[in-house]
């Protein structure tokens, strides 16, 4: 069963968010193929006030203001990925707020972005997305700066989002360095869990955990790494484990090499896995990232699906010194509640895969 696909809607029933759109959450991104064929396409212009954002494929542009100080901008929306207004407003905020933290940033601004079927739904409805989007606004310390709504049949929800960084601590795709070790700041699955739930698959407790990742910003992950001088890192999303892990080695050219035992994973999400609960976004990324893995023996088809799940709010996948990497898991278990050193980063070499999964 795939988030793209609308569950059938049984005769009385409530209206459910996620059975409104097609697609869900972070799922519904562009395939990682098309974007490559979209953006060779377009060709942007490289400028040289961007420090980061334009060559480094971060998810985030930076613009130097002064020598002390950056803005970094961006901008994520999608539908729903629960059925319930005010958690999807939290996860949406939290998604969005995510790739200034994943580059060291402080968010400064945001701004709403809504598409809404206002008249099928109604105010109310709108008014607990935005209120669980502007819950986490605040709780990054940011000012909340309006926005723009539109009608739409489908509702969508998220933030354009401003921050402000020092560039010598600048956080980017690409500097990851042989001989790091790579950290998941939170547990993988949301992606197989947020398609049980829009088939109403989901236990209670399973659905409370799924949400609580979701819904925790990666503020103090962010801070953490800032302060321990990290300078690769990138936040978990649509693309995935492999995804995303693929575009830090390749920008940085190194090779990452995950030990498939290492990963955590959300209660109930192994399960969803073999129910079929696996998105089209989730198939297009195994499909996109399969070239450039080497799988060892031992690793089994459904520890690779599950790398390659599509992420709604995923955590940190940082890349640190060994040296300071025991004190990173120390500071995130108060915070996070399945930090795992996953991993390391090596050197890469001609006619290698870029990334290796072992047992």
């Amino acid at each position: 069963m795939d988030s793209c696909q609308i569950p059938e809607v049984k005769p009385g029933s409530e209206v459910r968010l996620t059975q409104l759109c097609p697609c869900a959450g972070c799922a519904a991104k562009i395939k990682a193929a098309d974007l490559e064929r979209l953006l060779a396409l377009v060709s942007y212009p490289l400028d040289e006030r961007a420090l980061a954002g334009q060559s480094s494929g971060d998810d985030a542009v930076v613009v130097q203001l002064r020598p002390d100080l950056a803005l970094v901008q961006t901008v994520d929306f999608f539908p729903p990925v629960v059925d319930d207004p005010l958690h999807f407003g939290r996860v949406a905020a939290a998604n969005a707020l995510s790739d200034v933290y994943a580059m060291g940033g402080v968010p400064f601004t945001a701004m709403n972005i809504t598409c809404f079927p206002l008249k099928s739904l109604g105010v109310e409805v709108l008014a607990q997305i935005l209120r669980g989007g502007l819950e986490k606004v605040l709780e990054a310390g940011a000012v909340m700066a309006g926005g723009h709504t539109v009608q739409d049949p489908e509702p969508k929800f998220g933030l354009a989002v401003t921050g402000l960084i020092d560039p010598k601590r600048l956080v980017r795709k690409d500097g990851a360095k042989a001989g790091d070790l790579l950290v998941l700041t939170k547990p993988l699955g949301t992606g197989v869990l947020n398609t049980a739930h829009k088939f109403q698959d989901l236990k209670a407790e399973e659905l409370e955990e799924l949400l609580g990742s979701m819904e925790t910003l990666n503020k103090e992950a962010s801070q953490i790494m800032v302060q321990l001088g990290v300078e690769g890192a990138t936040d978990i999303t649509g693309y995935g484990l492999l995804g995303h892990a693929l575009e830090m080695a390749q920008r940085s050219g190194t090779r990452f090499t995950f030990q498939a035992s290492a990963l955590p994973w959300l209660s109930g999400a192994r399960e969803a896995y073999r129910k079929g609960y696996i998105s089209g976004g989730s198939k297009a990324n195994l499909d996109f990232v399969h070239p450039q893995v080497e799988v060892a023996p031992g690793v089994s088809e459904e520890d690779i699906g599950l790398m390659a799940d599509a992420q709604t709010s995923g955590g940190l996948l940082i890349a640190i010194d060994p040296q300071k990497a025991e004190q990173l898991l120390e500071l995130l278990p108060k915070l996070y509640s399945a930090p795992a050193l996953i991993g390391r980063v090596e050197a890469h070499a001609e006619g290698e895969t870029h990334l290796k999964v072992e047992p």
